[in-house]
């Protein structure tokens, strides 16, 4: 059964750019317009077709308070334990997987499609060297309910507490998969991560209809 966050309507009102610290990081907020609270399932079609195209954005913060961004092409919502869920699938050698271990919360964005550049950007380059944020001009946002923050430029928010976490077995994975994933190696970690907000933008359905209506080839992590 899906969760609805109540959320102070006063939050969805238009307000002018303010400067604030989240998690001992100073952000730049502009908010150009209202985001408001959905049902977790309402934009599932429109997030695994982002997903499947250029990948979600999957941002996360270290106990130092410092926040990363990675693209995610593996993941899945759901409903597990009566909760809502979404899982997100991270290697051990990435630097997002050190942020999890020590916070146990991250966000899920999705980005329409002109961010397709960084998107890409984000999956190609480790923030353990650099500021993604900045190359990427992604703007970090404080969340409403969990430490690390959302992406502004994004129209759907998912944030989320990990429940659970397990690593992948390879004795139970076909050897498609095995050859095809894990050549290497560096077996993901999945997290199991209870949806405790979600949101979107008030244009969301318009700006990923394109999206939505198209079949693109699948994204990788």
């Amino acid at each position: 059964m899906g969760i609805l966050v109540s959320v102070d309507p006063s939050r969805h009102a238009r307000a002018p750019s303010q400067t604030f610290r989240v998690s001992g990081m100073i952000w730049e907020r502009e908010q150009t317009m209202a985001k408001v609270t959905i049902r977790y399932t309402e934009y599932f079609t429109e997030a695994i077709q982002r997903m499947r195209e250029d990948g979600l954005l999957l941002v996360t913060a270290g106990a130092d308070g410092k926040a990363n961004v990675m693209t995610i092409g593996w993941g899945a919502i759901g409903s597990i334990w009566g909760r809502p869920v979404f899982i997100v699938l991270v290697r051990p050698s990435r630097h997002t997987y050190s942020r999890l271990e020590e916070v146990g919360e991250f966000t899920v964005n999705v980005p329409p499609l002109e961010l397709a550049a960084g998107v890409n950007l984000c999956g190609t380059v480790s923030g353990r060297d650099h500021d993604k944020f900045q190359e990427a001009r992604l703007t970090p946002v404080a969340s409403r309910q969990v430490r690390p923050p959302i992406i502004q430029e994004c129209v759907v928010h998912y944030e989320c507490r990990i429940l659970h976490k397990n690593d992948v077995a390879p004795g139970a994975l076909v050897q498609a998969i095995l050859d095809d994933a894990y050549a290497q190696g560096d077996f993901h970690r999945l997290y199991f991560g209870e949806v405790v907000a979600a949101y979107a933008d008030q244009d969301a359905a318009h700006r990923l209809s394109a999206a939505a209506a198209g079949a693109f080839p699948m994204a990788r992590p």
